[in-house]
């Protein structure tokens, strides 16, 4: 029997008159989401033709929004491929993004249409889709008449998706999910508690692969409803587990110890929540969120890449990833030799005795055929796959009983706020600053989750740093990203350089934010753009925030 695609499950939701989505005051059945996406499916050929030797390549900029998810079902019943477009990005980091995955066409709304003016005429006006205009409202009513009701005939092989994220060298990767590849992770939705009667919540952006992938189609799969928000709220998160009945939903990074940190009231623990899949919270967010709601958490590690994945089992020590699932090799390798590294040995308190020689890249020993390959990018691929392993990428260690550990993303890779970026575009952007001789961008711990972003600038002579008017260079910069602002900025004079004058990161993060050379570090205590001194005191307490949220560990791994 052949594989299915993404596709045949779509198709056997044509006739289910079982809500498929809710969103805001909205529903459709999803024989009525089943027939939206035949009818954009429709519309296709007539908004762009198909390009000689692949897909139509759809780029879609929108919130979480039903016109998104139609949109992700007509590709796969019209064997185009959706390019998800990450709005924090903005500028030419934006275009460049458009520009290399071919977008053919692109889907977006009024609200994020300015963000394409910096692509020019790379995708002519009549390829631009505005959903709630009234030429758009007008298209639909005509192509409906055209759409086919019948199999369209896709292979498991053809590309659906293409998810951005970051490598090293800061050049945006775009890696293909095929319609076999997200119809088996579909099939996993009982693993995750996911049923017929189950509600699963989608606040984490469609863009990202973890709400496509460890949500939308494992409901489809399922036949359960999506109910769907805009954008994510910490505030806003229980009041819609309530109203829309919500039991699942997936969550990346930070997303617990925001609603966390939202008022705590005696009836939280009265919802109807079940069950949360999501990575890289810390245990004791992981451990404060079930106890507050009352709802199982299973943590995982795994990429859009997805060549490699760890399961956190009900053993698995509270820092660890987990273990590997029993069909997958999985081990910690010196990127250097290819040789495995010693198993980790901890202190009494836990800590990392031997990171020098325990810490390696992940990498699957028998993942290399699960990679469908980065879009246009050979060089990515080989750095991939190489030797008949697959290498991650993401640094971690193992210990004796075989429990994994993350231990970071590289000096030139950040995760802040589960946003996935490279170092090099926001150095392009630092280093249009007049006063700046040379800066590194690099990451630095947060107390919860993932990265902080620190810079070290090394300023002309006789220059000082003006905190205001760095703040405001920010401000004026517009292919700044939404996550890209310094937390921390050092001054160093000079900026260390390897043998080969490159610019030496590995100094600069063990510093982490402790002042060095009688130089103060700067911090960004908030959201808005400004920096202060950082503080003895508030570097104490700094401190003491890793302690009190158990990543002690995430200071020792440098």
């Amino acid at each position: 029997m052949a594989s299915p695609t993404f596709a045949d499950l779509l198709l056997e939701r044509a006739g289910d008159g079982h809500p498929g989505l809710r969103f805001e005051d909205e529903t459709y059945s999803w024989a009525r989401a089943v027939a939206a996406a035949r009818t954009r499916a429709a519309l296709l050929p007539d908004a762009c033709p198909e390009p000689p030797g692949r897909p139509r390549h759809v780029g879609v900029l929108l919130e979480n929004v039903p016109e998104y998810v139609f949109w992700i079902f007509a590709a796969a019943l019209g064997r185009a491929t959706v390019v998800g477009i990450n709005p924090t990005r903005r500028g030419a980091e934006l275009a460049a993004d458009v520009r290399h995955t071919d977008c053919d066409l692109i889907v977006t709304d009024t609200a994020h249409l300015p963000l394409l003016d910096a692509l020019g005429d790379a995708v002519p006006p009549d390829r631009v889709l505005v959903v709630d205009s009234d030429p758009y409202a007008a298209s639909l009513r005509e192509a409906e008449a055209r759409a086919e009701h019948g199999d369209p005939g896709a292979r498991p092989e053809d590309r659906l998706l293409l998810l951005f994220t970051s490598g090293s060298t800061g050049a945006p990767k775009a890696v293909a999910c095929g319609q076999g590849r997200l119809a088996a992770i579909a099939e996993r939705s009982a693993m995750m508690g996911i049923e017929r009667d189950s509600v699963t919540y989608v606040a984490m952006p469609l863009f990202h692969g973890n709400a496509v992938m460890a949500n939308l189609a494992m409901a489809v799969h399922a036949g359960a409803t999506v109910a769907l928000r805009r954008r994510f709220s910490a505030s806003g998160f229980l009041p819609d587990v309530r109203r829309f009945g919500v039991t699942y939903f997936n969550y990346v990074g930070r997303a617990l110890a925001y609603v966390l940190a939202t008022p705590e009231a005696p009836d939280d623990h009265d919802n109807t929540l079940r069950c949360a899949f999501g990575t890289e919270a810390s245990a004791q967010d992981m451990a404060g969120f079930a106890r507050r709601f009352g709802c199982r958490i299973i943590e995982g590690y795994g990429s859009s890449e997805g060549a490699i994945s760890l399961r956190k089992t009900p053993d698995s020590p509270p820092d660890a990833l987990g273990v590997a699932p029993p069909d997958l090799e999985v081990a910690v390798l010196d990127p250097a030799t290819g040789a495995e590294c010693p198993r980790a040995r901890f202190d009494a308190a836990g800590g990392l005795l031997n990171p020098g020689e325990a810490i390696g890249e992940l990498a699957g020993l028998n993942a290399a055929g699960a990679f469908e390959g980065y879009y246009k990018d050979p060089e990515a691929d080989a750095e991939r796959v190489h030797g008949g392993v697959y290498w991650s990428g993401d640094l971690g260690y193992r210990d004796e009983a075989g429990y994994f550990y993350f231990a970071g993303r590289g000096a030139d890779r950040l995760r802040v706020d589960s946003e996935n970026f490279a170092a090099a575009p926001v150095e392009r952007i630092l280093a249009r600053w007049p006063a700046v001789v040379m800066c590194a961008v690099y990451p630095v711990p947060d107390p919860r989750t993932g990265d902080q972003v620190m810079a070290a600038l090394e300023l002309h002579d006789g220059a000082a740093f003006d905190p205001d008017g760095f703040a405001d260079f920010l401000a004026a910069q517009p292919d700044l990203g939404t996550k890209w602002a310094p937390r921390f900025v050092r001054i160093v004079r000079p900026m260390p350089l390897t043998a080969t004058g490159k610019v030496h990161k590995r100094p600069l993060r063990r510093l982490l934010w402790e002042p060095a050379d009688g130089r103060p570090v700067w911090v960004r205590p908030g959201r808005a753009l400004a920096y202060e001194p950082l503080t003895a005191e508030r570097a104490a307490k700094l401190r003491a925030e890793f302690a009190e949220h158990g990543r002690d560990h995430a200071l020792g791994t440098l």
